[in-house]
């Protein structure tokens, strides 16, 4: 793919805007070569598209003012947070402004009475939790990486606690957004529930920047469980371990996490992280809880997995053995894309109705076969969440295209099962082209809002709505 769409005019920066913009923010705005690259978009193997500025404000107010004197010029605004972009969510693909929040990273307020808190933008989960350690609170997203929250919230991230906490969606109460316009609004107030209007704060949680830039963020806080314990166990085959966790989620047993691994991520994670995990498809747990309930739990989940054999199961309870388990699922990532010198990642995910899981895996199982690049397979199953990971050459047109009909396949096969493209890696440019099938007549009323809010569409272009001409197609 091209760094900016065929046909689209680069942008270059009026000499007005980098007055305005110098004059707002001193050193804070860059328009090195460095800076742009850093800022250009992916991880992952989308092309880097790079600004032609960057900006890192500190307050809501510079934010709004950036917006206005990018508005007035007519330059693309682009949102950035950590950065992690599996899907080219920040590529800058033509061409202005990247508005790094990084540096808008205090956290506002803690409530413990009202279990909940507000950070700026770009306070990251582990600051997060870091400073409510003495508080006995904690924020349980966890998407894997030390995203900003502000990020997370654009993206609607989720992760491995997802299955008994929810994501961003239901632990976002309220956000700060800076409009297309530069005028800053609160999108709700702090009660747990309103039936006062449209619902802005979930028009803005999965936006991807794409009406907004999201400045502050208020969030719901849990109390830290007495007891957590964590287990991995091995089962003979894909379609027995996503069994175990659809059962032991329909009976109502509140798993804290439940994240699976197919044989040959835990084959690429043994040689990653020197390992010696049994090389056989596994499901790594966790129960958070009172001590009597996590045990009745563990022996509960205990049972279902027998039934579908499951075997070689190992318990911890301490930190340092519950991290030592989980690291196998952490580094499933690193070690797919490590398993070939000079690649980059292709990480792909769907997510489907439980029920769809184990077909679904085994599809992607039977599809990955004939793959030639090494490939693993990873996810959330207690949501009916997984990922593909792709270990490509990206200068390799015919291995780009392949992989690529790998992935519009497993695609398929999560719409004809009521699931979606895309369960958190967001759409950013690689999934725009599936939208049109997950949404058929509603992406019109998607295309009304953001025409509604962003008329210049100047708000982080060409992310989630595809081309109108492919819409058509």
């Amino acid at each position: 793919m091209a760094a900016r769409p065929k046909g689209t005019p680069v942008m270059t920066l009026p000499i007005e805007a980098v007055q305005a913009l110098t004059a707002l923010l001193g050193d804070r705005l860059s328009t090195s070569q460095a800076d742009r690259d850093h800022h250009a978009g992916t991880e992952a193997h989308h092309a880097p598209a790079p600004p032609d500025a960057v900006v890192w404000p500190l307050s809501n107010q510079e934010v709004a003012e950036t917006v206005r004197i990018c508005r007035a010029h007519g330059l693309p605004v682009i949102g950035h947070g950590a950065g992690t972009s599996l899907e080219g969510n920040t590529c800058a693909t033509r061409g202005g402004v990247c508005v790094d929040l990084s540096r808008m990273n205090a956290i506002l307020a803690v409530r413990p009475d009202d279990l909940d808190c507000t950070v700026q933008a770009g306070v990251t989960r582990e600051e997060l939790n870091t400073f409510l350690r003495d508080t006995g609170l904690f924020f349980p997203i966890d998407p894997g990486a030390n995203a900003s929250l502000g990020g997370m919230a654009a993206t609607r991230a989720s992760g491995t606690n997802a299955v008994r906490y929810g994501t961003m969606r239901e632990n976002t109460l309220s956000l700060t957004v800076v409009t297309p316009d530069g005028e800053i609004v609160k999108t709700a107030r702090r009660a747990r529930k309103s039936s006062a209007g449209y619902d802005l704060t979930n028009l803005f949680v999965g936006s991807e920047g794409t009406l907004g830039l999201i400045t502050e963020v208020t969030l719901k806080l849990y109390g830290r469980p007495e007891a957590v314990r964590a287990a991995v166990c091995t089962f003979p085959d894909p379609a027995s371990a996503s069994r175990t966790a659809i059962e032991a989620i329909q009976i109502g047993l509140p798993i804290a996490r439940v994240e699976y691994l197919d044989a040959g991520c835990i084959r690429a994670v043994n040689e990653y992280s020197a390992l010696q995990e049994a090389e056989a498809d596994t499901l790594f747990v966790e129960f958070h809880g009172s001590e009597a309930g996590v045990e009745e739990q563990v022996a509960l989940f205990g049972e279902i997995a027998e039934g579908h054999g499951g075997s070689n199961f190992r318990w911890a309870d301490r930190e340092e053995d519950r991290n030592r388990l989980w690291k196998a699922r952490h580094n499933g990532y690193p070690a797919t894309v490590n398993q070939r010198a000079g690649a980059r990642g292709w990480a792909t995910d769907v997510c489907v109705p439980l029920s769809a899981l184990p077909d679904c895996i085994s599809h992607a199982k039977e599809i990955l076969a004939g793959c030639p690049v090494p490939a693993s397979i990873m996810g959330h199953v207690g949501d009916g969440n997984f990922h593909v990971v792709f270990a490509i050459d990206p200068n390799n047109s015919e291995e780009l295209e392949m992989v690529a009909k790998v992935n519009s396949a497993m695609v398929a096969k999560a719409l004809e099962h009521d699931g979606t493209c895309t369960g958190e890696h967001g759409v950013g440019i690689g999934k725009r082209k599936y939208m049109q099938a997950e949404h058929g007549p509603a992406l019109a009323l998607m295309r009304a809002i953001k025409t509604a809010l962003d008329p210049a569409s100047l708000m982080n272009p060409d992310k989630i709505l595809p081309p109108m001409e492919d819409a058509a197609q």
